[in-house]
């Protein structure tokens, strides 16, 4: 048999995104789910919540869906032509589609196009609370032996590299690239994909949150330091070195997850240190040379870098073994 995912390797694009936006037009009272779901992204952003609570509380935007089985059958009438040409080429009866996607919505489209088996996230259609976990990774394989305990898989099909586990149970898989079908080790090990895969992390997201939260720390300590200190580059060093405290224990608790040792801030100290020369050159550019106000001076240093400081913290200071 075949196993695909559905996102963006059968359907061109995301369907669970595509219906929100369609129902969003016809029913404007979803916008009232926006914090909650704004917020619920937040706390599985820092790890405080599943990715299944996540998306469980994005959901509730079914809760003002009038007639939410009509409006699916409706959807896949408007959107039925975006499923790929390759698919209809290389699909067979027996094929099996595993997507994280809700249930109730792929139903429709699985019964127009004959999948051979649907298993995809067992949501309710009215209120968007989930029956068991959101079927995403690890969870694909464990559902796919649940209901095919003898299952074989000869050819997966999928645009991402989060179902590696799906593709190690393969006898071939392919990466899916628009209508591009590419081997699973080739576009694996590719330096593209090694870099999508750490800066398209929650990780990464969560890096980039807590640097804000330093730029701001970094600019105001500088500032507060000017007062007593003159000199620009000075002050701004004393202000860095403070928000780099902050920054690793924010990033201790929240990016990376590891525990605190002065080993670790030394490795997160030394970490920094190229970013801090690209930011003392900036302040002393801008500042010094180009004469601009020093808050300025201070912003664009902070921003510039991140990239590197960040591959350096992964695979430096906060190295998992």
């Amino acid at each position: 048999m075949n196993i695909y995912d559905f996102d963006n390797t059968i359907y061109n694009g995301d369907s669970t995104r595509d219906f929100y936006f369609y129902c969003l037009k016809k029913y404007p009272k979803i916008l009232l789910t926006v914090p909650m779901t704004v917020f619920a992204f937040g706390m599985y952003i820092i790890g405080a919540w599943s990715k299944t609570k996540f998306k469980e509380k994005m959901y509730r935007f079914l809760t003002h869906v009038n007639d939410a089985e009509r409006e699916t059958e409706l959807f896949w009438d408007s959107h039925q032509d975006n499923i790929k040409d390759y698919y209809r080429k290389t699909r067979l009866d027996d094929d099996v589609v595993i997507s994280a996607s809700p249930e109730f919505l792929l139903k429709p489209i699985a019964e127009r196009l004959g999948f051979g088996r649907l298993i995809a996230s067992r949501v309710d259609i009215r209120t968007g609370k989930y029956t068991g976990e959101n079927c995403w990774g690890e969870e694909k394989v464990r559902r796919l032996y649940e209901e095919l305990p003898d299952a074989e898989c000869d050819t997966f099909y999928s645009d991402s590299f989060s179902d590696s586990p799906l593709a190690d149970i393969a006898k071939k898989a392919y990466i899916v690239k628009g209508e591009e079908l590419i081997d699973w080790e080739t576009a694996e090990s590719s330096t593209g994909a090694k870099l999508k895969k750490m800066f398209f992390s929650k990780e990464f997201i969560m890096f980039l949150i807590v640097g804000g939260i330093n730029t701001i720390n970094g600019v105001l300590f500088s500032m507060l330091y000017g007062f007593l200190i003159p000199d620009a580059n000075l002050s701004f060093t004393a202000g860095y070195i403070t928000s780099t405290v902050i920054s690793y224990l924010l990033n201790s608790f929240l990016t990376f997850k590891e525990r605190l040792g002065f080993v670790k801030y030394i490795k997160f100290f030394i970490s920094y240190i190229p970013n801090f020369i690209i930011q003392q050159a900036v302040v002393f550019v801008v500042y010094s040379v180009l004469h601009m106000h020093r808050l300025i001076a201070y912003i664009l240093a902070a921003v510039i870098g991140v990239p590197v400081t960040f591959l350096l913290m992964k695979i430096f200071a906060f190295r998992k073994k």
